[in-house]
């Protein structure tokens, strides 16, 4: 993965736009910011499987389910049979066997979800079968040993795995498949059900977040960032969405947010979407994510060498607006508030310089040895702003913040640091539950003394080497007050896939959003 090697080698993290403002102008050319992606499959369920369509049957073993509603004589079946005896096709989880030639079927592709599958074992079997067949132009009938409410499982991962983000390419793009996927059960209306009401709005979540994190930064910067959402969450019931300038920012006094963003012609904006879902709690969850749409590292420049990848240093603000429009589109029964900490890093005249003395909204001061450390105080000012304006009852951050991160788990956990021991217990579930693995990191006392100065409350990083994502973390933490329930997500490992797996094709993963759908749902 590019974006993790340059983390590794840098040793650090990474005007309103109208909604009908369609295109913006970068050099000599003019980019279109609302462009659609190659259309996907429409995913509709029926009792019987329409002809023609290629077959995906989900296995649990290597014995072929009965498949009511699908035309499949004596002899395919037998055929069937013998070919997974032949190949010693088990059913597996993520296993496949790809048959042409039987009956009338164009093609048959079993695909494994093991014994007993979960719901997001489910999910990975529907995911793999879109990546199987991303280049298959005829529809897709789905069936297998699966109830009406499993159905759905498979139909989401389905939606998650055949996501595809070609909006830009103009020569030799290959079509996106057209047909339509029909999962055939015998209460295809329950199954429906269960689908648009939970997990179509979550695919749409995550279809979000990996659409913003995958636009290029001269697409997608404070500003437009901000007419994106608005435009997603247009008329979505129980929504709020509040959005400070520079000028507002500077005049409460968030010094650091609009420090980070000072180089850049293209101003900050802090972002916040509230979601509340009837009978939830009065508190809100505040889920605030770095939005740094492009991070050059500013004055402390990063190396050339992939640094186009940090456009993705937004992630965490793409997540968490994400897991807003999952929830407020099914009328999830939650409150939350996802904030998107939104600045642009630049080398301008104008930019921070190692050694300056920013000020959050608090009066607290921070001295930024290493402009290529901003994540932290972007997060710095929204913690406190958010604490100070929505009294939330917990505050998770997500951010692509460190290098040392990588290095510590690559890209199969994003690391966890909480200093409250029923969050934290919290997140891990969620992150099991949805697929969305976090693993636990220390935040020792002793890393404090580490980043004191001399002539100011706090340091952004050590002056020497250490445990840097938990420097990182503790910094971030250093603006949330103790008494508030408090846990950080460094993503920088996660947040982008160098291939694809069954439920995130290669590209922007989304990362967050699944798992903080979750959290929320839980009542934490």
């Amino acid at each position: 993965m590019r974006m993790k090697s340059l983390l590794l080698s840098a040793c650090l993290s990474l005007a309103l736009v109208p909604a009908a403002l369609a295109q913006t102008v970068t050099g000599s050319g003019v980019i279109p910011a609302t462009a659609a992606n190659s259309a996907e499959r429409a995913i509709g369920f029926a009792a019987s499987a329409p002809a023609g369509a290629a077959l995906v049957v989900v296995m649990t073993d290597a014995t072929l389910p009965p498949l009511d509603g699908v035309a499949l004589s004596a002899g395919e079946r037998q055929a069937v049979t013998a070919a997974i005896a032949a190949a010693s096709f088990d059913g597996k989880a993520e296993s496949t066997l790809s048959l042409r030639g039987i009956g009338a079927h164009p093609r048959i592709l079993l695909v494994g979800a093991g014994a007993t599958p979960s719901s997001l074992a489910l999910a990975e079997a529907g995911g793999k079968a879109a990546q199987e067949l991303k280049s298959e132009a005829r529809p897709v009938t789905i069936a297998g040993a699966f109830g009406d409410a499993s159905a759905a499982d498979v139909a989401y991962g389905f939606a998650l795995g055949q996501y595809r983000f070609d909006r830009y390419k103009t020569v030799d793009k290959k079509a996106a498949p057209t047909g339509a996927v029909t999962l055939v059960g015998a209460a295809p209306a329950a199954a429906e059900a269960a689908f648009t009401g939970r997990w179509k709005p979550l695919a749409e979540g995550v279809r979000l977040s990996r659409d913003l994190a995958n636009e290029p930064a001269n697409v997608i910067y404070p500003e437009s960032f901000v007419a994106r959402v608005r435009e997603a969450f247009a008329g979505i019931p129980g929504v709020s969405i509040e959005v400070l300038d520079e000028a507002a920012m500077r005049k409460l006094g968030m010094g650091t947010l609009v420090g980070v963003g000072q180089g850049s012609p293209r101003g900050s904006r802090l972002l916040a979407v509230r979601y509340r879902g009837a009978g939830s709690p009065n508190a809100p969850l505040a889920l605030i994510g770095k939005g740094i749409t492009f991070d050059s590292g500013g004055i402390s420049l990063k190396p050339g060498a992939g640094m186009w990848d940090m456009k993705g240093d937004m992630s965490g603000a793409a997540s968490v607006v994400g897991a807003a429009l999952s929830l407020a589109k099914s009328r999830a029964p939650a409150h939350v508030v996802a904030v998107a900490a939104l600045a642009e890093n630049m080398p301008d005249g104008n930019a921070q310089r190692p050694g300056d003395v920013t000020r959050t909204l608090s009066g607290k001061t921070i001295e930024m040895l290493n402009a290529d450390a901003e994540g932290r105080l972007v997060l710095a000012d929204a913690n406190e702003y958010i604490a100070q304006t929505y009294k939330p009852r917990a505050i998770v951050n997500i951010a692509t913040l460190t290098g040392a991160i990588v290095g510590a788990l690559d890209d199969q956990y994003a690391g966890l640091f909480a200093r409250d021991e029923k969050l934290a217990p919290a997140l891990l579930a969620a992150g099991t539950a949805s697929g969305e693995e976090l693993w636990r990191m220390p935040l020792h006392k002793n890393y404090a003394e580490k980043l004191k100065s001399d002539i100011a409350d706090i340091r952004n990083i050590a002056p020497s080497q250490g445990p840097g994502a938990s420097l990182g973390a503790h910094v971030i933490g250093f603006f949330v007050d103790e008494a508030t329930p408090w846990a950080h997500l460094d993503i920088a490992g996660v947040n982008q896939a160098d291939k694809a797996t069954s439920l995130v094709p290669k590209g922007m993963s989304g990362f967050g959003v699944r798992l903080l759908d979750q959290l929320a749902r839980s009542g934490e």
